[in-house]
Parts: C-alpha cells; structure tokens; sequence
C-alpha cells in the first residue's frame, strides 16, 4: 500500500505532542535523482541546533579511522567517553538511521552524548558506507570492522571486553540486528546486549507484503522503505534468500541472539516486524524488553518535551543503564 492508496487517514491517533512535528516534516520523495538533496537537507538540519558538547559538558568526542574489511576503505568513527572516567567501562557500537541511504555519525552527536552522559558507557559511533553506492554487505562489514576493532583496543580505549553493546535507530537498528547475528555466528566477538530503536528489520514490509493501513503514513513511509531496501540490496525487495545480515528478520533461529531492548511507536512502518522480532526472540528463550507507543509515528521523538518522548528515553537509556551496571531511579 502507498500513500496514494491510503483510504483512511491515521492523523486523529497519533499523540498530540508530537503531532506538531508532521507540519514541518517534508515528505521524502525518494528517488536516484532527488537523493543528493535529500542528503544535504538532511545535514541542514545540524544547522541552529544546540551544541552538543554545551549541553553535555561532561562528554569527550574525538574522531578515529579504523581500518576496513579487506579491501574497503578506513571506516569513519566519533568515539565518546565521560570524561575523567577510570577503569573499564561498557561500550555501545552505534550506528545511525537514515534508511541505509542517508544521515551520518554527526546526526546523533547530541544522542550519543547524552547515551555517555546518562550510563557511563563508552559509545563508538559508526560512519558507515551508504547505499546505494555501497549495497550490502558493505555497511554491515563497516559495523563488524568497528567491532573488532572495538573489542582488539578495549584495554587501550578503557572499555570492558564483558560489556559490549550494539545498536542504532531506524536503519542503525536494523544494522544492528544484522550485526548482534553475524557476530553470533562467526563466534569471535561476545555481544551483550542490543537496543533497537524502531529498528529497519524486514525488506518484506510495504513491498512484497503490503502494510497495513494504520501504518506508515508518516516520515516513513511503504515508498521509502521500498527505495531504501532496493537500495541496500541492490534488487527488488521482497524475494526470496534475502541474508539475515541485510534484512535481520530472516534470520531462521533467533537462539543465542543477546538480551534485548526493543522500541516502536504504534503508526511507524516498522511496528508490526518489530513486534513479529521481538516475538522470535522470546520464543527463542532471549531475554526481551518491549516497548510500543502508542500514537508514536516513525521518529516521533524529534519532539523532545512531549511526555511520549520523556517515556521513551526513560525507557531505552533505563535499559542501557542495567546492562551498563548503572543503577537508574
């Protein structure tokens, strides 16, 4: 279903709070000739935004290249640390959204200092290759590059090796899915956790299985899924013997997949293969945290003073601050 063939409007259910963000929240109206745009429109939005490092002074950034799967490039990485902290610490690989097709490591600045500044947690923040000019495998090997690295130079990074953590929002999410599986799979690298963020799981929504018709109107919806996963794939959606480590919700068992975190709002795109995951990783005997907003659009929490919002970050950083080992109220 495309927004073209929407016979009911979801406008009346989504929360008050965050509603106001859709007035000025553009369509994307993907395609190959409107990406570049869409790309640096997206940049903008940096723009006139509070400094991240005034508002979490508490926070250190530095800038890393760490070295890429055999024969890719350097992988850009912002690594964030609290500042004056001793010992080994937890550390989350991030990985930013953006539909496998746009956003970049900056975009989160001002969520990954406050993920340092609220758990205590070092967070290596992943620059990975976009589609469709990388198509997978590509991002997800930048991932699994960085979590090596990660976990090589924890002694000299101050991270505890016990205590390693994946995740991301949107696409990150789902790139981080992809990634708590491969590691699994290889057995080289132990990850602890993994917190989803109304993550990026099933090529098969809104294309070959069409979405549903309270789902997806809004900031992201069945048309752009289906450009961002042609984009990351490189065909057509949908097919049969799509790789676990490009759409996670293939994956056949979820059995010794880390203890999750797992978010959605109610209308996102995403919140029926959010639900089906969380349901195979349950069923899979995976400890799992769920959460589901209701009259939360995909990215809602772009409104930061709405209560959905507060809720939300209590949740997923009160989630990350148990595994981290900080007690939270």
């Amino acid at each position: 279903m495309t927004i073209a063939d929407r016979t009911v409007s979801t406008r009346h259910l989504v929360d008050p709070e965050v509603a106001p963000a859709l007035d000025v929240f553009p369509p994307f109206s993907f395609s190959p000739e409107t990406l570049p745009a869409i790309r640096e429109s997206m940049n903008r939005v940096r723009e006139g935004a509070p400094v991240p490092a005034d508002v979490y002074p508490d926070t250190d950034r530095r800038e890393v290249l760490v070295p890429g799967a055999a024969g890719t490039p350097d992988v850009r990485v912002l690594l964030y640390a609290p500042k004056g902290s001793y010992g080994a610490a937890p550390a989350l690989l991030w990985m930013h959204g953006g539909g496998f097709v746009t956003g970049s490591a900056d975009n989160d600045d001002l969520t990954c200092r406050r993920i340092v500044s609220e758990t205590g947690a070092v967070v290596a923040s992943v620059d990975y290759r976009l589609a469709p000019e990388t198509p997978a495998p590509g991002p997800l090997d930048d991932c699994y590059a960085v979590l090596r690295w990660l976990h090589a130079e924890a002694e000299s990074l101050g991270v505890d090796v016990g205590r390693i953590a994946v995740g991301g929002a949107s696409a990150g999410g789902g790139l981080a899915a992809c990634l708590a599986i491969l590691a699994r799979d290889r057995g080289e690298i132990t990850i602890g956790f993994q917190l989803l963020i109304y993550p990026m799981l099933d090529d098969r929504t809104g294309t070959s299985r069409p979405a549903h018709p309270y789902a997806g109107e809004f900031v992201w919806t069945p048309a752009d899924n289906h450009f961002g996963w042609s984009s990351l794939l490189g065909t057509e959606p949908g097919a049969a013997g799509v790789s676990p480590y490009a759409a996670a919700s293939r994956v056949p068992s979820a059995a010794g997949l880390p203890r999750t975190f797992l978010c959605v709002g109610s209308l996102d795109l995403f919140a029926v293969e959010n639900l089906a995951y969380a349901t195979k990783l349950i069923e899979a005997g995976v400890p799992t945290e769920l959460h589901v907003y209701a009259g939360g659009y995909h990215g809602f929490p772009m409104m930061p003073d709405a209560k959905l919002t507060k809720a939300y970050f209590r949740d997923f950083l009160g989630s990350l601050s148990r595994f981290c080992g900080r007690l939270t109220a």
